[in-house]
């Protein structure tokens, strides 16, 4: 059985991802055989045998001991294969002490031991590079996972390179025991690994228009990729231009458009996949671009990551689209802001007062706090279509690298919804936290001349007041999360596990099972 994928985004991106298999015995034609390696105190030890038993396990074990294998979390060795194993090596990467979930810890509801695997995945994907055709054993413990972790693994960027260098791995198969494999039950294998591949697909649509340069993604080739990649998914999609936004009262997205010579754009985009009585969700991801902070422009070292200031809006396209791929039961709809933000003669200025979608006039006090000023009309308008859940994310502040580093998003919102969204994305293994809306801060957004200001007069909980701000568009009884993914959406650091530099899909997965939980249980 093939869990390979079609690309869902063939008018839009390539997707270099690798061929899946869930099988039970080992391809002749496979190179390499990927294991795990346990760490322990009286060394190290195979996490599962699969084709491997008794003096072949022993024979492979110390193979990888005489190079220094010890299972380490995240090492990786190559060694070659005994012959009768029918590859010519071996890769282990190490789990560290990963062991089964206990039912004395809540491993299992934080999703830890498969976050393990799908890093593992990712690191040996990362040093496939170059080999055709690879099986693991690391699926015995999780099919998904580890579709995941080598889908996303082997990911790369190379549109703009000359010379691309070596190819990441064409096809890896996923062993998987044989009962398992004809189980035909939820658990079955396959279906695992073909969800894992739709995800992962979807994860890297994302990375692929966050790591696209602004001079090749500007608002309106975004809308016309977003509306490509949508209609080619079945979704209904339309797109509001410069005149459209003026006509609609979009004062947001054209304050924050209005420096730069290229307009912005809204798109909406809808999955109806609803029954009578299910809830309907709204999604809103912030698009900015490029973001120089306006005329109030940001110091210019490390100005080009502001490529990134649209991984919101990836998301939110890449969720939709994978919505609809897989049925969700559920009426979905994006609305997606897009602009750039760029100091010009035309462009707003820090004193100037705009309009909102819903009618809020708001004082301009900063002009790089622009992403609340587009998501407030992108919300105002969601609300309008009387959604039961919104979810809306964005790279939105620096503030929340400083609270919580580059790797876990801020979750904020209504307090159930908030919790619920935080725990399934610590699950998924994307890291979300929950944070308070503290109220002592929201009178510091009150202006002189307008009903709100964009930023408050402080630096204290920059993060929490941008929730604040976004919290005035959202309608009553609207169950709401808001993710600030200003970190973690876009990886300025070196490659890890399954993440490379660049865009990171976050919060893709996260948003698409909060979809499917609400799906199953309302």
């Amino acid at each position: 059985m093939s869990a390979s994928h079609t690309d869902p985004a063939s008018p839009t991106f390539p997707v270099p991802t690798p061929r899946l298999a869930a099988v039970t015995a080992v391809d002749p034609a496979a190179e390499v055989l990927v294991v795990g390696l346990l760490q322990g105190e009286q060394g190290p030890s195979l996490a599962d045998l699969g084709p491997l038993s008794g003096e072949l396990a022993a024979d492979v074990l110390a193979r990888l001991e005489s190079v220094g294998a010890d299972g380490a979390d995240g090492t990786v060795h190559r060694v070659p294969a005994p012959q009768e194993l029918g590859v010519s090596s071996v890769l282990a990467v190490g789990l560290g002490g990963v062991s089964e979930p206990s039912v004395d810890t809540d491993d299992a509801a934080t999703g830890e031991p498969e976050e393990r695997l799908r890093q593992a995945a990712g690191t040996a994907a990362r040093a496939l590079t170059g080999v055709e055709h690879a099986v693991t054993t690391l699926s015995l413990r999780a099919a998904g996972p580890t579709a995941e972790g080598f889908v996303l693994g082997a990911y790369r960027y190379d549109e703009f390179k000359s010379e691309p260098g070596p190819a990441p791995v064409a096809r890896v198969d996923l062993l998987v025991p044989d009962a398992a494999a004809e189980s035909g039950d939820g658990a079955d294998p396959v279906a695992q690994v073909e969800h894992a591949a739709a995800v992962a697909a979807a994860v890297v649509i994302a990375r692929n228009f966050v790591n696209t340069p602004p001079s090749h993604l500007y608002p309106a080739e975004f809308a016309d990729r977003a509306r490509a990649v949508g209609t080619a998914t079945g979704l209904d999609v339309e797109v509001l231009d410069e005149d459209d936004l003026a006509e609609g009262g979009y004062g947001g997205i054209l304050g924050v458009g209005k420096g730069s010579s290229r307009p912005p754009r809204l798109v909406r985009m809808a999955h109806r996949g609803g029954t009578d009585g299910a809830p309907g969700v709204a999604l809103v991801g912030k698009g900015v671009t490029f973001d120089s902070g306006g005329i109030s422009i940001k110091p210019a070292a490390g100005m080009e990551n502001m490529t990134s200031d649209m991984g919101g809006a990836a998301a939110v396209v890449a969720t939709v689209v994978l919505a609809a791929q897989l049925g969700i039961p559920l009426d979905v709809t994006a609305y997606v802001p897009m602009a750039e933000n760029l100091p010009s003669a035309t462009a707003q200025r820090p004193g100037d007062v705009l309009t909102q979608y819903d009618g809020t006039t708001v004082e301009v006090i900063n002009t790089d706090a622009e992403g609340r000023l587009i998501l407030a009309d992108a919300i105002a308008r969601a609300c309008e279509d009387s959604p039961a859940y919104l979810i809306d994310t964005a790279t939105l502040t620096g503030a929340q690298m400083v609270a919580l580093g580059s790797r876990t998003p801020g979750v904020m919102g209504t307090d159930d919804f908030r919790d619920r969204v935080a725990r399934i994305s610590r699950t998924v293994g994307e890291n979300g936290w929950p944070m308070p809306l503290s109220g002592e801060l929201r009178a510091d957004l009150d202006s002189k001349v307008a009903d709100l200001a964009n930023v408050t007069n402080h630096r204290w909980g920059g993060m929490l007041v941008a929730g604040l701000f976004l919290r005035e568009f959202v309608a009553d009884g609207v169950q709401w999360a808001h993710l600030d993914v200003a970190g973690p959406a876009y990886n300025t650091g070196g490659a890890f596990g399954y993440t490379g530099k660049g865009g990171t899909g976050v919060p893709v997965r996260t948003m698409i099972a909060v979809l499917e939980d609400i799906a199953a249980n309302g």
